[in-house]
């Protein structure tokens, strides 16, 4: 299994980066990679629990995950699990990923901590995806 880790400094309080990676509005802003849209969602990493997303590529293209909620720490830390669905809608292979905040002399830092990927092409596609996304997230908060 292999991992994949992300740092990214934004110039807001810990506090704003913590809700905005955890609470359904903003989560719903700027989750999935630059071009995509999201679709049907339950995305709440406020509480303990279910999760599932589905992003819409600008070809209309669908891609389905799905997870649970695994801890919560505010205004530290939340982790989850993440597993994609395949076009009969079964899920695959689980991982799990933890979103850390950290003050930092101009701001706060967001660390994504992605393990237990299947693969180093799922390290890349991954890395990739998460990069996309905190550009939206960048976009939203500043």
């Amino acid at each position: 299994m292999s991992d994949a880790r992300l740092e990214r400094e934004f110039s807001v309080s810990p506090e704003r980066l913590y809700a905005a990676i955890t609470n359904p509005a903003d989560l719903s802003r700027w989750w999935g990679p630059e071009g995509m849209t999201l679709g049907d969602h339950t995305l709440d990493f406020t509480r303990l629990g279910p999760w599932h997303s589905v992003k819409i590529s600008d070809a209309g293209r669908q891609m389905k995950m799905s997870g649970q909620v695994t801890s919560i720490d505010p205004p530290h830390s939340v982790g989850f699990t993440w597993a994609w669905h395949d076009e009969n809608d079964q899920r695959g292979h689980e991982s799990h990923v933890t979103f850390t905040v950290e003050a930092t002399a101009r701001g706060a830092k967001l660390i994504i901590d992605h393990k237990n990927l299947q693969d180093e092409e799922a390290v890349r596609g991954h890395s990739w995806g998460w990069n996309s996304s905190t550009n939206r997230l960048r976009a939203l908060l500043e």
